[in-house]
């Protein structure tokens, strides 16, 4: 077995799996402030504003990764307990979105679709009455609108993140009905109520529903439990069953038993997310010289690759790709 194994040259032609930039979307976050913002808890990660998001995308190109997903954080004057920011033509997104296309039209964009960020007590949709749950059906026909909004700004895919049942099944009639049946949608389809998730919910001001509030609630009632492989694989089914052109599994590496699952059980082209959580993680051992920073970040990339990803989102790709064009140079 060892020939096989002899030389570099040996191991790269016989190679049952690689990690191409083409494979990798960067997730962004954007700020309305004056200049980039950097985020204590993701090294190396800043808030772009959206001239800087522009001059991004053009480098992310020049590598070879073509496609970003934004996030915004917004301003807490903006934040209302029904997200209605998510729904306003000029939010911080839309604009973030037209400037890129209108200026870097190859690079593909794919909205997150859900309240989260625009909510003040930090849920990803629409509570009750009672304040003691998230309102399945109200916050559907909110994201219904989020969609469309993000779609007249000219996104390429939209990716509803918040969990609620059926809403692939009517952004994509919305969609249809509305003219945009060339847009896509990228469904997160098993996102678990993961721990990793914490410095994303810093970078986007969010943190508020991770660590409860009053009612009580938390994001478990609507995210998928980690004790649960049958269920993620169900809920990828229904979204495939709903018209989704991608199905998403999220965390990545804690899910690489999932991702396989869902990869041989669903035919459409399948992401995993590297999440905040995954990446911090990698970023601060190497730091502490626990780890080597980018042969971690290289092996960690392959294994979701090799479980059966198609595409990973990923906040090393900007850096990952400048090294791949490196060693083909």
């Amino acid at each position: 077995m060892r020939r096989l194994r002899a030389s570099e040259s040996v191991r790269a032609m016989v190679a049952e799996n690689v990690v191409l930039p083409e494979n990798l979307i960067l997730p962004v976050f954007l700020t309305e402030g004056d200049g980039n913002e950097p985020i204590a808890s993701m090294p190396g990660v800043e808030r772009l504003t959206v001239p800087a998001l522009v001059e991004k995308c053009r480098a992310l190109l020049a590598l070879g990764v073509r496609g970003i997903a934004p996030f915004p954080k917004t301003p807490p004057e903006k934040k209302t307990p029904d997200g209605e920011e998510s729904a306003n033509p000029d939010c911080l997104v839309c604009r973030a979105i037209r400037a890129v296309k209108a200026a870097v039209p190859e690079m593909l964009v794919f909205a997150d679709i859900a309240l989260d960020p625009y909510t003040t007590h930090g849920h990803d949709g629409v509570l009750n009455a009672a304040g003691t749950d998230v309102d399945n059906d109200a916050t559907v026909e909110r994201l219904v609108r989020m969609a469309l909004r993000n779609a007249e700004a000219g996104a390429d895919f939209v990716a509803p993140s918040d969990m609620m049942d059926g809403r692939i099944a009517r952004i994509r009639a919305a969609l249809d009905a509305g003219g945009f049946s060339r847009v896509g949608i990228l469904a997160y389809s098993a996102k678990f109520a993961s721990a990793f998730y914490g410095p994303f919910r810093e970078a986007v001001g969010s943190r508020k529903s991770g660590v409860g509030n009053v009612t009580g609630l938390t994001k478990k009632t609507y995210q998928l439990s980690p004790a649960n492989r049958r269920e993620a694989v169900r809920e990828a089914l229904l979204d495939e069953a709903e018209c989704a052109d991608m199905v998403m599994v999220k965390p990545a590496l804690p899910y690489l038993d999932i991702i396989r699952d869902v990869r041989e059980r669903v035919g459409l082209p399948v992401a995993a997310y590297q999440v905040s959580g995954e990446y911090s993680q990698i970023k601060a051992a190497a730091q502490l010289g626990y780890l080597d920073c980018e042969a971690a970040r290289d092996e960690s990339l392959l294994a979701v690759r090799r479980a059966g990803a198609d595409i990973i989102l990923t906040y090393f790709a900007e850096e990952y790709a400048r090294d791949f064009r490196k060693k083909r140079l």
